[in-house]
């Protein structure tokens, strides 16, 4: 198991080049540029005070010296100087706001999680029934609905009609409720759902008809024999899902007023910040790939049969 994942955590070099070179010559190629002036976010600056600021950010250079440049400075954790926030590096900005946006992203995931698991149980175990019938459509809403529609209804309905949650912020737990939700049906929604369809299949094996033949009780059934079989698949979805909901969402953060990476790389798209939208989209894309491993360790827990 070590090797394998030593040769995961290999592969993750080649696959952030490809996603920085992907990412920065789309960066490039979209219409505008940081220095425009009528550039969604930047100030009109005369054409001598925009040559002396690309001399400044090394936007004057050919794109692959560019490239080249940023690179050798990302190995070393210097992502270079935001463009909207002069005073602040990129790396500044990043160590103040990831923990943030972890930490919504883990409450998020951890209600999805739950919810997901009971909802999808409950709708197998009771199909075609009340529960059943319960949880599609919680699952249908969560996927359905945008986060940030949900963002806005939650506010009207729970800051104005019944004022339990303030509309935003980050001072206390109790500005953290509604984000949270809002961030965690769309996955719990996923996860009801395939747990739904893996339980019932498991439901119906040989192995748990053998169970229920000894004589064993309904629940010791449920979750001795089916549920561990039946989270393999439920399990793979988790990866994608960890890294999505663990680093936050832009728009439910911008919404809330969140204090975490969302605001900054909405504005940063925006004001075309190179620098910043470079640094979380490969933050983004380091988290993603440890949770897919973590996914592919936890295969040869549940089931023993899984090797590497």
């Amino acid at each position: 198991m070590f090797e394998y994942a030593v040769h995961r955590l290999l592969w993750l070099i080649p696959t952030l080049l490809a996603m920085a070179l992907v990412t920065f010559l789309v960066m490039h190629a979209t219409p505008g540029s940081p220095l425009d002036p009528i550039a969604e976010g930047a100030n009109p600056l005369s054409p001598d005070a925009q040559k002396n600021l690309a001399a400044q950010y090394g936007l004057d250079k050919p794109l692959h010296q560019q490239f080249g440049i940023f690179l050798a400075k990302a190995v070393r954790g210097d992502f270079g100087q935001s463009f909207i926030y002069k005073t602040r590096t990129v790396s500044e900005i990043l160590r103040a706001t990831f923990p943030i946006s972890l930490l919504l992203g883990s409450i998020a995931l951890a209600i999805a999680v739950t919810g997901g698991l009971v909802l999808g149980i409950l709708a197998a175990v009771y199909q075609n029934r009340g529960w059943d019938y319960v949880s599609v459509t919680v699952a249908t809403v969560g996927v359905a609905v945008p986060n940030f529609v949900l963002a806005v209804f939650f506010i009207i309905l729970f800051s104005f009609v019944i004022p339990l949650f303030p509309t935003g912020g980050w001072d206390s737990p109790r500005n953290w409720v509604l984000p949270a939700v809002t961030l965690a049906l769309g996955p719990m929604g996923i996860i009801a759902r395939f747990t739904r369809a893996s339980m019932l299949e498991v439901i119906r094996a040989d192995y748990t008809r053998t169970a229920r033949a000894k004589g064993l009780a309904e629940i010791p059934v449920i979750f001795k024999h089916a549920f561990k079989n039946a989270l393999i698949p439920i399990v793979t979805l988790l990866g994608p899902l960890c890294a999505a909901v663990g680093t936050g969402s832009f728009f439910v953060e911008s919404i809330f007023r969140v204090p975490g990476m969302g605001r900054f790389f909405v504005e940063s798209m925006t004001g075309r910040d190179y620098p910043m939208i470079m640094a979380v989209i490969l933050t983004y894309g380091v988290f993603l790939a440890i949770m897919n491993l973590l996914v592919d360790l936890t295969y040869g827990v549940l089931d023993p049969r899984i090797r590497y």
